[in-house]
């Protein structure tokens, strides 16, 4: 069966193509040729040809549908890099072997195509972690009560719940609303992190209805939630590309509730549908050196519920202020010596500092006004509050 791939086809294509990519633009050590293997990615392999990875459409001349629904590149297949001219390009070399055998008639299974990144890091997060909005999480149906008086709820066990349609199914996920999730530009409430609890089958429908819990991953209370669960999917495998439009957005949460993170870690942004953004989008990493550090740490040590918490103003903003002299050479001004010069009272400047980029993330699941992100790379942590911007 004739498999086609990302630019067979593109190169005749030449409305709202991309621009072209240059020798200028190769990573140091590109191969003229390259064998895709089981295990590869797009991200992977077009590292090894372009110092920017997300212009990986440019090499082989997409427009804009074609980077939406990308052909397929798959294991076996050749890569050659054409250097002929001033505008570089990839082409595909695909052969395929046919085995004659008279005793034995084999049928392989039609081969898998390269993903665009590690499907095994995002594949939790395609369906059961939800962005819930405000007036969506208002209008959710509830747990009202369990059977027989139980306090925690598992699968197997029986629940009420109030507000279900026999038109949304008789499927539904069970979730718990967890924090805001607030612009910090704006403070404004873009939605809330939805913390997913396991899976329920309606049993009987009525003005309260009576559910079974199928599967149950954490512990269902009584006021926790239900949304029709989606239909079965996978990720939709764009090729990676920078947005059109410009796009100025937040990191506000990371998986786990941590507040610094690596490669490969998930994050979500304050930037969804309605802004732009798109899955396959790449956008580059920025660190605010001017932001407070720690403003949003709320663990033991930082607020809220530890050592330092102070009721009255719970919503303390935590800054760097400068070491006092302790009458050590150790402390002081500037360094060792600093201790000789403890008297020094002279006021340094404090010019604005530029943002540093650190870093890539790629867009995988989109929400209206927010959007899941796998970090791609990264020279220093990532923190919440960071900024993510066109690359």
């Amino acid at each position: 069966m004739a498999k086609s791939i990302i630019s067979l086809i593109i190169l005749c294509c030449w409305v709202a193509v991309a621009p072209a990519a240059t020798i200028a633009d190769m990573a140091e050590g590109a191969p003229d040729r390259y064998v895709v293997v089981r295990g590869d990615t797009l991200w992977g392999i077009a590292g090894r040809y372009l110092k920017n990875p997300w212009r990986w459409s440019e090499l082989w001349r997409m427009n804009q549908e074609q980077i939406r629904n990308p052909h397929l590149i798959y294991p076996g297949d050749v890569i050659v890099l054409d250097k002929s001219a001033a505008e570089v390009s990839l082409r595909l070399l695909r052969s395929e072997t046919v085995r004659l055998s008279p005793q034995v008639r084999a049928s392989p299974l039609a081969p898998e195509p390269v993903p665009t990144i590690p499907i095994s890091d995002i594949a939790p997060f395609l369906s059961k972690p939800l962005v819930i909005a405000q007036n969506q999480l208002a209008s959710a149906p509830r747990i009202v009560r369990a059977q027989d008086g139980h306090v925690a709820l598992g699968a197997g066990d029986i629940a009420y719940v109030q507000g279900l349609t026999k038109d949304q199914g008789s499927d539904w996920h069970l979730f718990r609303a967890g924090p805001e999730l607030v612009d910090p530009d704006t403070d404004e409430t873009l939605g809330h992190e939805a913390t997913f609890l396991g899976e329920a089958r309606v049993a009987k429908f009525g003005d309260v209805s009576t559910v079974e819990i199928v599967q149950s991953p954490r512990e269902i209370y009584a006021g926790d939630y239900l949304l029709p669960a989606p239909p079965a999917s996978g990720f939709d495998n764009y090729v990676p590309h920078a947005p059109e439009k410009k796009i100025d957005a937040r990191i506000i949460a990371a998986y786990g509730g941590l507040f610094e993170v690596g490669a490969l870690s998930i994050v979500t942004i304050s930037k969804g549908a309605r802004d732009g953004l798109e899955v396959g989008h790449v956008l580059a990493l920025y660190r605010n050196l001017n932001a407070a550090p720690y403003k949003l740490r709320e663990s033991s040590l930082w607020g809220r519920a530890g050592l330092i918490y102070d009721a009255k103003n719970p919503k303390t903003n935590y800054v760097n202020e400068p070491l006092a002299t302790r009458g050590s050479p150790l402390y002081g001004r500037v360094g060792p010596g600093g201790y000789y010069h403890k008297d020094d009272r002279t006021n340094l400047p404090s010019p604005p500092l530029p943002a540093e980029r650190y870093g890539l993330l790629m867009i995988f699941r989109v929400f209206d006004r927010a959007s899941y992100a796998l970090i791609m790379s990264a020279n220093r942590q990532v923190n919440v509050l960071d900024i993510a911007t066109n690359p």
